[in-house]
């Protein structure tokens, strides 16, 4: 069943598709979204504890911790099943992030993060300049770009892989959708 408003995954995924057009695009994507997502939760590792709870490991709930749950929720929010796998992911970064950065600390966490983030954008930017020929999502929507991204690939993997839908028509609807945002983009470029 489709939702509406800030839950619409029509919406949020038609949005985002009309960016991610190309076949070869989708894969760089595919490649670098999570690892940007898990390094990010790598150096969120060290920002201050929200919660004193003792948890193992050495895990603690911090800004990492607080925007895996909102993540996590987001998504399954937009669709449970998927939603699910996705908040899981999610988790999974968190927690293996948690360790990474334990296991490197401080002084070389932050390179390691650094050169990881560059390297990924990088490669989206050469996605979008070279294979796309359109400016990234964020442009226009930031914060939609940043919240969208992970789900958005995995989205398109399960599709790929085992043709799901959220719903029936979800995929064909949204073809729709972002064909005609893909033409009405092309014909401004015309106008300039």
């Amino acid at each position: 069943m489709a939702k509406t408003g800030l839950f619409d995954l029509e919406n949020h995924f038609s949005f985002y598709g009309a960016y991610h057009s190309n076949p070869v695009n989708i894969f760089i994507h595919m490649l670098f979204v999570w690892p940007i997502l898990f390094t990010a939760l790598v150096f969120l590792y060290f920002t201050p504890t929200l919660l004193n709870v003792s948890l193992p490991h050495g895990l603690v709930l911090n800004y990492g911790f607080l925007f895996t749950v909102i993540y996590a929720g987001f998504y399954v929010c937009l669709d449970v099943k998927a939603g699910s796998v996705a908040g899981l992911l999610c988790f999974i970064c968190w927690v293996f992030g948690s360790f990474l950065a334990q296991h490197l600390g401080f002084s070389v966490a932050w390179k390691f993060v650094l050169a990881a983030q560059v390297f990924c954008w990088t490669g989206q930017f050469i996605g979008h300049g070279v294979f796309e020929k359109r400016a990234p999502a964020l442009f226009d929507n930031l914060s939609q770009a940043f919240v969208m991204a992970p789900f958005f690939v995995l989205l398109e993997g399960m599709q790929m892989t085992v043709g799901y839908e959220p719903y029936p028509g979800f995929h064909a609807s949204v073809k729709a959708k972002v064909d005609a945002n893909i033409k009405e983009w092309k014909e401004s470029k015309k106008k300039l």
